[in-house]
């Protein structure tokens, strides 16, 4: 097999992160996205996420490269013969706006962009399912400029992957796993006719089950793991935050970050984690900071696995559904500008004066402090705002633009 580059010619990986709003675009970027990826709610498959339009894709690609970051655009549903023309429509539209690649899952979308934008770079998504240095050869020499690698691949065949091509590699490092073979799902679309593939996912892994006989109707076999009912179907969210030094030593270009359809705090407090994560592979020893697993346990998750990296997934790992968050600190909302010990806050919850804080700053540290004054979008005194208010409050030094703000209630 052909050796692609030493681990030690590399750079840092990429760190690639979620942007289903224009709002956790500049969220991934300011906590320290090398890059983001994005969609159009027709050929994306996270079409229940608020996405971008044709319009305001443009807007999300200048904010992206003034910060001289990448944006990749997905294309990646499986298209039907009614999906053709609109998808050629858009992507000679995207011949306008240069994003840095195009991520597509059909070779038949492949081909198209092949022929009617060849300048820009195409990604393989995880959808395509490559497990094999076969099958990365083949779209190596098709001309693909990066490949992201299927979920069911063990961090030593990622290894032979590597050593088999020179293309980019693409991995998913943190966020949620589909119970089928990297995405390929048709349970939505005959429980729910909704199509995964189309993506319309119901989510139908991630609903309670019970077990029954055909002809002893009404009788539930008892197969689940607590009292809120049986979840066999749906596995524990991916964290590799300590095992980073293994796939960048096997090659891996681009730390992926699942979540277009995830909250602002969530895509924010993530970005900030992996972040801080990659820029400690820069010291080896890599050292896990122990700060980390406890800041990532903040966010909405079903508790974390290594899935199949580290080898077989384990047993324990599935049949989770309840939210292991605890329940320390909520998002309060996103600093918009700072002026001085002054800030403008647009709130995503409740906040009073009285209530403790913490600032998430893009730097190492996190600042905690008392609200102890609140004013109004008109500059009044008050004592308590809610949800989509602008409110004026002093801040601690070091509070900058488009840092999250959260509430302690634990």
């Amino acid at each position: 097999m052909a050796a692609g580059p030493m681990a030690s010619e590399r750079m840092l990986p990429e760190l690639l992160a979620p942007a289903g709003t224009m709002e956790k675009l500049h969220a991934a970027l300011h906590y320290g996205a090398d890059a983001v990826y994005l969609g159009l709610t027709d050929f994306s498959l996270r079409a229940k996420a608020k996405n971008f339009t044709s319009d305001t894709i443009k807007d999300a690609l200048d904010v992206v490269h003034r910060a001289r970051k990448k944006a990749y655009v997905t294309i990646n549903i499986f298209p039907h013969n009614g999906d053709i023309t609109p998808i050629e429509r858009h992507i000679t539209a995207l011949k306008e706006l240069t994003p840095d690649a195009v991520i597509v899952s059909d070779i038949g979308v492949f081909d198209m962009i092949r022929t009617l934008t060849p300048d820009i770079p195409i990604h393989i998504s995880t959808q395509a399912n490559i497990t094999n240095y076969r099958a990365a050869r083949v779209w190596e020499r098709l001309g693909a400029k990066r490949l992201v690698l299927s979920r069911e691949l063990s961090i030593d065949e990622i290894r032979q992957i590597r050593d088999a091509v020179t293309v980019e590699l693409e991995c998913f490092v943190h966020g949620s796993i589909c119970i089928s073979y990297s995405g390929r799902c048709y349970l939505s679309s005959f429980l729910a006719n909704r199509g995964a593939n189309k993506g319309l996912c119901t989510n139908s892994c991630r609903w309670s089950y019970q077990l029954m006989e055909e002809k002893r109707p009404g009788e539930y076999m008892p197969v689940h793991e607590d009292d809120r009912g049986a979840y066999i179907l749906s596995p524990r969210d991916l964290c590799m935050v300590e095992h980073l030094d293994k796939l960048a030593a096997a090659g891996v270009d681009s730390f992926k970050i699942e979540g277009r359809t995830k909250g602002v705090n969530y895509v924010s407090g993530v970005t900030k984690i992996y972040r801080e994560a990659i820029d400690a592979l820069a010291t080896p020893p890599y050292k896990i900071n122990n700060t980390w697993l406890r800041e990532l346990e903040m966010f909405s998750n079903r508790g974390f696995t290594t899935g199949m990296y580290i080898g077989r997934h384990p047993d324990a790992d599935y049949s989770y559904d309840e939210p292991h968050a605890p329940a320390d600190y909520i998002i309060a909302g996103v600093v918009k500008a700072v002026r001085g010990n002054n800030a403008t806050v647009l709130l995503k919850g409740n906040l009073a004066i009285g209530d403790e804080v913490v600032f998430l700053s893009s730097a190492t540290h996190n600042s905690s402090y008392i609200i102890k004054e609140l004013k109004d979008a008109e500059g009044e005194p008050i004592t308590a705002a809610r949800n989509e208010d602008i409110v004026f409050t002093e801040v601690p030094e070091g509070v900058k633009r488009n840092d999250i703000v959260r509430r302690r209630i634990g």
